[in-house]
């Protein structure tokens, strides 16, 4: 027996195709909304392609990397910059700023020692924060308690810069050290958190937010090491003693790169060979 359904409960085709469209265009819509509120630092149009550059990032001129490398040490102001309201929110403590010293001492011991150093606390209530603290104390702050305890004509400096850009607090530590007739030490760490989305955020991630291909990054970050080895070879040659660079360790992908350091006109890609030897070298890309 064949039913026939009363018109009114009938849905034409059309109509059909129109609210499943709605609802499509429905969720679509959610998930770029959300995409762009908690992840993406980017609008609407550029998103979708409408009316934006696909190609925002220019690459900078040899000048204009060279002057942002001879005004390196300038950043290190012992302070945090561009905080917005917003981000002051995520503060634990309300009365001291997103970025500040957790312990500041210039102290010269004769012989024994010379201490020059500003060592700073992220001021956030977060459990990857602690761990960020964590490490800055043991790196630094017991360097400091050891170097009072052995003397050792030890000089050691620490400095750091700090820096919110697309809501991704950026903190650089520098610290040298010279320890009685060990060859001096560079040591340089970052720490980079994304205060939207209460993680840690990596330079990959940063790239993809500031419009930056992987590709292109991944070329330049290996054309300077190699020609930093190339330099290294030919003063090797005429008999300096010089860090030589293993231009295929893996360290060098953008993947395995940890200290990079993110400001309003560039970042700062870094790998410092005091961290691990006894030796002021340091490579710097700028992007």
């Amino acid at each position: 027996m064949n039913v026939t359904l009363p018109e009114k409960f009938k849905l034409k085709k059309k109509q059909i195709i129109i609210y499943v469209s709605i609802i499509v265009f429905c969720i679509i819509a959610i998930i770029i909304a959300s995409y762009v509120q908690f992840y993406a630092r980017i609008d609407f149009a550029s998103l979708l392609g409408i009316g934006a550059d696909s190609d925002e990032y220019q690459e900078k001129t040899v000048e204009e990397e060279q002057e942002l490398e001879n005004n390196f040490e300038s950043l290190f102001s012992n302070t945090v910059s561009n905080v917005s309201e917003q981000n002051n929110e995520k503060r634990q403590d309300k009365t001291k700023p997103l970025v500040y010293d957790a312990q500041t001492l210039q102290e010269n011991d004769g012989n024994a020692y010379n201490i020059n150093v500003h060592i700073p606390y992220i001021n956030v209530n977060n459990d990857i924060i602690d761990g960020y603290n964590k490490e800055i104390e043991e790196t630094f702050t017991n360097k400091v308690n050891s170097v009072i305890a052995e003397g050792g004509n030890t000089i050691y400096d620490v400095e750091y810069t700090a820096n919110v850009e697309y809501d991704i607090l950026s903190v650089m530590i520098k610290s040298d050290l010279k320890e009685g007739t060990n060859a001096q030490r560079l040591i340089i760490q970052t720490y980079n958190y994304d205060l939207r989305n209460n993680k840690s955020i990596s330079l990959e991630e940063v790239l993809k937010i500031k419009g930056i291909d992987i590709n292109t990054a991944q070329e330049k970050i290996n054309t300077e090491i190699a020609g930093e080895q190339k330099r290294v070879e030919d003063l090797a040659a005429l008999g300096y003693n010089i860090y030589s660079r293993d231009t295929s360790n893996s360290m060098y992908q953008i993947a395995n790169t940890t200290e990079f350091y993110l400001t309003d006109n560039a970042i700062y890609i870094m790998y410092p060979y005091g961290n691990n030897s006894y030796t002021t070298e340091m490579d710097m890309i700028i992007l």
